[in-house]
């Protein structure tokens, strides 16, 4: 059954459902490009750091309706990376829940700049677990 219906999976706290939102921003600095990351050597933000950033909007926008004790993980994502953004330009990455199905939560996004011309979007996927459990099986 999905987190909408009666039996919702363990780790799911009330509110969990599709349309949940959040956005992060991010001025890019040195720290944020694609030579800092390793993936080029343009100063511009790097594609790792913005897929980062897509993940931190997607925990953003469902961890508090999680249960005390869980956390999520990601498992999938694509993405597509359309414009460059030099340092001091100003990033905000919005992600969407737009699945539920057990713990599997699917999410899409993208990323702007204040202008609203799209930077990059994609979709990503987290699966719900249990936080103790995860690190016991990771060996950490």
């Amino acid at each position: 059954m999905s987190a909408e219906g009666s039996a919702r999976p363990p780790g799911y706290g009330p509110g969990l459902a599709v349309g949940l939102r959040a956005t992060v921003q991010v001025v890019v600095s040195e720290a944020d490009t694609a030579v800092a990351m390793g993936s080029g050597d343009v100063p511009v933000l790097g594609t790792p750091r913005l897929l980062a950033l897509a993940e931190a909007a997607a925990v953003a926008a469902v961890t508090p309706y999680l249960a005390a004790g869980f956390t999520s993980v990601g498992t999938a994502v694509s993405m597509e990376h359309h414009r460059a953004s030099p340092l001091g330009s100003e990033v905000l990455v919005e992600a969407e829940l737009t699945a539920v199905a057990g713990t599997r939560l699917s999410f899409s996004f993208i990323a702007r700049d204040p202008d609203e011309q799209v930077i990059g979007a994609g979709t990503h996927e987290r699966v719900v677990v249990e936080r103790a459990r995860f690190l016991a099986r990771a060996g950490g």
